[in-house]
């Protein structure tokens, strides 16, 4: 009798906790208001990350890849993942089962990470920046990552560009899919053919170094990279550390759970 008892019991939390034993895991976070005491992934030192922290009882669970959260959160382990809207998209397009809510978390802008006091170098990206958004290009290099018209419009380097002051290395993390991923071996993206076109501009030649997403303002900081790339916004901790160019694009942070 125990051992029917107990199996009766052991079922029972089992519908409580899942739609059916070995099912999916019941989805309860339908608002940025539900984040409360629940369990959020993010990944390490992201604005996610520091967003998350200020969530009233939530437990976040740190992970090396916004692919990483995505998964704990297909498992069961965590209730949500905080994380770049374009990201969250591609995420969920090769994930089933999960969703994006519509209510945004936060909006933010990106910029380039520069090490502290390079005035020069922030003015001369700065300047770039600018004739890139005024001649479009900034534009055409967002459709072709980002919309319905992703890859017709790619970045091309203009004929008869020189590199006469030598290389920049811009460090970067490839795991944040449109911005920065790894295709057939190569670090490509939205903010890498950003980069090429400042480059391009001012006579660098961009070299890229993939590394994990918390060291790249140590990297910028030290002098490993000249910049640092990678959907970074600009935050009060951030600018301790580095100084940032102009912004060259607005993002949003959104929430991923499970379907309904």
């Amino acid at each position: 009798m125990k051992k029917i008892m107990s199996t009766v019991s052991a079922a029972v939390l089992c519908l409580a906790l899942f739609t059916g034993c070995g099912g999916k895991k019941e989805n309860t976070v339908h608002s940025v208001d539900d984040l409360k005491n629940k369990t959020i992934g993010v990944q390490l030192g992201t604005t996610g990350d520091i967003f998350a922290e200020d969530i009233e009882g939530a437990t976040i669970e740190r992970y090396n890849k916004g692919a990483d959260a995505v998964q704990a959160l297909k498992q069961g382990k965590i209730d949500a993942v905080i994380i770049d809207n374009e990201p969250a998209k591609v995420f969920v397009e090769k994930n089933e089962g999960l969703q994006i809510l519509e209510e945004e978390f936060a909006v933010e802008e990106y910029a380039v990470a520069i090490k502290k006091g390079n005035s020069e170098l922030t003015e001369a990206i700065n300047g770039a920046l600018a004739e890139l958004e005024s001649e479009g290009t900034l534009e055409a290099i967002e459709k072709n990552w980002i919309g319905e018209e992703a890859g017709k419009t790619p970045y091309e380097t203009p004929e008869g560009t020189e590199y006469p002051n030598g290389t920049l290395v811009m460090a970067t993390n490839a795991e944040f899919p449109p911005y920065e991923l790894v295709e057939n071996k190569e670090v490509v993206g939205f903010d890498v053919d950003m980069m090429r076109a400042v480059c391009d501009k001012l006579g660098y030649e961009l070299e890229i170094e993939n590394m994990a997403f918390d060291s790249i303002i140590a990297s910028v900081e030290s002098g490993k990279a000249d910049v640092g790339v990678a959907g970074m916004t600009v935050t009060e901790d951030r600018l301790k550390n580095v100084d940032f160019s102009d912004s060259y694009t607005t993002a949003t942070q959104v929430i991923i759970t499970r379907a309904d």
